[in-house]
C-alpha cells in the first residue's frame, strides 16, 4: 500500500513512473476514469418541457355538486393551459351529453324524449330538413314555450340537428373533436361555437325544460363561460379513453 501511495504521489507530481507496479496501476485507473466521465455524459439535463411538467404535481378539482356546473375560475390551479382547457371542456360536457341536449342530437331519424331517453311517442321522423315532415313538422305540436297544461316542451325554431352532429353515446372526446369540425358541427367556427352556447334560444330551454324534465345542469351563463374559457386556453380535447 505504502509503495502505491507513492507512485500516486509521484503521479500527481508531474513525473510518471515507469516501474512495473506503477504502469499495472494507471492500467487500471484510466478505464476507471473513463467510465465515469460516460456515465456523467449519460445523464443529459432534463429539457425544459420536461422540467415543467416535474415542476407540476397533479392537481385534483373538487367535483360540483349535482345540477351545478364549476365555473371557469375553478380550473385555474392548473397552471398548463391546454390540460386546463381540457379539464374545462369535460365539465362543459356534462350539459351537452344530458338527455336535454342529446334528446334532440339523437344519432337516428327519431328524436329521443324524457330523462331515460326514450323513443318519441308519438312516433316521428326527422325528415329533410330535421324539422319533421310534411303534416307532421316539429312546430306542428312544438310552440315557442312549453305547454305546461298539455306537457308539450317547445322553443322558439324547435328541430333536430342534424344526424352528422349526433351526439348520443359519444364520449367527451370524440364530442370535443366533432364539435372543432367543421363538417361536423354546423360548419361553425369555434367563435360561433362559443355565441350559440351562450345565447341561442333553442339552447336556452335546456335549463327551462318544463314540467317533469330535469333541466341541465348548471345555467346558460355558466356553460358559455366555459366554453368560452375552453376556446381561450386553445380549444385542447380530453383525452380519449380505452385502450
Amino acid at each position: 500500500m505504502t509503495a502505491a501511495r507513492g507512485e500516486l504521489a509521484g503521479c500527481a507530481g508531474g513525473k510518471f513512473d515507469h516501474t512495473p507496479g506503477a504502469m499495472r496501476l494507471h492500467a487500471c485507473l484510466v478505464p476507471c476514469a473513463c467510465l465515469a466521465a460516460a456515465l456523467v455524459a449519460c445523464r443529459r439535463a432534463p429539457e425544459p418541457e420536461e422540467q415543467q411538467q416535474q415542476a407540476q404535481a397533479p392537481v385534483t378539482i373538487a367535483p360540483a355538486e349535482p345540477g351545478r356546473l364549476l365555473p371557469p375560475e375553478q380550473f385555474d390551479a392548473i397552471t398548463n393551459p391546454l390540460d386546463r382547457s381540457r379539464a374545462m371542456f369535460a365539465e362543459a360536457a356534462k350539459v351537452m351529453l344530458h338527455p336535454r341536449c342529446t334528446n334532440c342530437h339523437p344519432a337516428g331519424d327519431t328524436p329521443l324524449q324524457g330523462d331515460d331517453a326514450r323513443i318519441h311517442d308519438p312516433p316521428v321522423v326527422r325528415g329533410p330538413a330535421d324539422e319533421g315532415v310534411p303534416g307532421l313538422l316539429c312546430t306542428s305540436c312544438h310552440q315557442d314555450a312549453n305547454l305546461e297544461l298539455a306537457r308539450v316542451p317547445g322553443a322558439p325554431k324547435w328541430h333536430l340537428a342534424p344526424i352528422e352532429m349526433a351526439w348520443v353515446g359519444l364520449t367527451p372526446a370524440a364530442l370535443c373533436e366533432q364539435i372543432k369540425d367543421p363538417q361536423r358541427n354546423g360548419g361553425k367556427t369555434l367563435a360561433q361555437i362559443v355565441e350559440h352556447s351562450a345565447h341561442d334560444e333553442l339552447v336556452a330551454w335546456g335549463w327551462e325544460p318544463g314540467h317533469g324534465r330535469a333541466p341541465a345542469p348548471g345555467t346558460q351563463a355558466q356553460f358559455g363561460a366555459l366554453m368560452a374559457a375552453w376556446v381561450a386556453d386553445g380549444a385542447a380535447c380530453p383525452v380519449a379513453e380505452g385502450p
